[in-house]
């Protein structure tokens, strides 16, 4: 593999310090690094509004509208996390030549993100979510409603044969593989591991956030399933026993033949799981007091997958994940972070 990580031998420092800057030096090598995000592409969007009333019609809140935002969602704020920390982030996917489609070519270019290998398809449906938010006229608002608009990308062989392109092109390039699959079917079985292959062959790491389909994407450096992700799809709880958690950890590193599994437990932190090596369990970083979960899944997969390349080892890699998103449940709406944060939340 072409990141091997980072030694601390031999600084001259205690053992806290020697994390410190070890941790501080792997957030310097964060940019610059090029990494390939390969997924499914969401239109996030947001309506606001303010409620005074119910209606007479039938029992629910009359919203008067106020605003209406669009974001990046699904591998699009992936791209956004790894473009605020620094990095270069390439896409390779698919939209629809729809209005919501053109919106997200438009605002990627506007971010200074490529969109090259992003295939735009007619008669496809670019999938959006669409979240209503209401409140008093002065108060913050809270999400009361979310609409989900899905569809499934068409099992085309031309349509694979182009994305296959894409990808054999870009490892030449790539110092990683991003892979975020939000279940709209972007990324087949079939083509992951043929890609997988070409890319572990050219010492490329590949790093997966699957929704419920971590099993059909075997053999992946690490991936990153949440805590009912994971009892899912192996049908067992871990109802707070700590020898059912370890359980867990080995069956997912079995069936998902990844190196590594980071799984994400949220207001409880994360565990890291490894071949050959201890649980390695990480409280949540700050307060427990989540303010929003919206998106904090690929801030941390984009974390871990830039921390691997800068030459971090799996817990170097997950503590900064960890670090990151307990920074970024904090903040409202799909959002990022940046190296000084995580630089402030290191040293402090």
């Amino acid at each position: 593999m072409i990141f091997s990580p980072i030694s601390d031998k031999n600084l001259g420092h205690s053992p806290v310090q020697k994390q410190s800057i070890r941790l501080l030096s792997l957030l310097d090598r964060f940019c610059g690094r090029r990494i390939v995000v390969w997924g499914d592409f969401i239109l996030d969007e947001y309506q606001y509004g303010h409620t005074r009333r119910i209606s007479r019609e039938a029992p629910v809140l009359i919203l008067s509208h106020q605003a209406e935002t669009f974001a990046l969602g699904g591998a699009g704020n992936s791209l956004l996390n790894l473009k605020a920390l620094g990095a270069e982030p390439i896409p390779v996917g698919v939209m629809g030549t729809d209005a919501d489609g053109r919106r997200m070519r438009r605002m990627l270019k506007k971010s200074g993100i490529p969109t090259d290998h992003l295939l735009m398809i007619k008669n496809f449906t670019t999938p959006k979510k669409t979240r209503i938010l209401a409140g008093e006229e002065n108060t913050r608002k809270q999400q009361i409603l979310r609409i989900d608009r899905e569809a499934e990308v068409p099992d085309s062989a031309g349509l694979k044969r182009e994305m296959v392109s894409a990808l054999e092109k870009l490892r030449r390039q790539a110092e990683a593989l991003l892979i975020s699959d939000y279940h709209n079917f972007t990324v087949k079985p079939e083509t992951f591991a043929k890609i997988r292959d070409l890319y572990h062959a050219a010492g490329i790491p590949v790093a997966l956030d699957s929704r419920f389909r971590i099993m059909e994407f075997q053999g992946s450096n690490i991936c990153t399933p949440n805590e009912p992700e994971a009892e899912a799809v192996l049908g067992r709880e871990y109802s707070g026993d700590p020898e059912r958690l370890k359980g867990i950890g080995r069956r997912l590193l079995e069936r998902t033949a990844a190196e590594a599994v980071l799984l994400t437990r949220g207001s409880r932190g994360m565990v890291l799981f490894e071949r050959g090596r201890p649980l390695y369990s990480l409280p949540i970083h700050g307060s427990d007091n989540i303010v929003d979960v919206t998106g904090a899944g690929d801030t941390v997969i984009s974390v871990l997958t830039l921390a691997l390349t800068a030459g971090a080892s799996y817990r170097q890699a997950a503590f900064l994940a960890n670090l990151a998103g307990g920074l970024v449940v904090m903040k409202r709406g799909t959002a990022t972070v940046t190296v000084a944060e995580l630089k402030e939340a290191l040293v402090a």
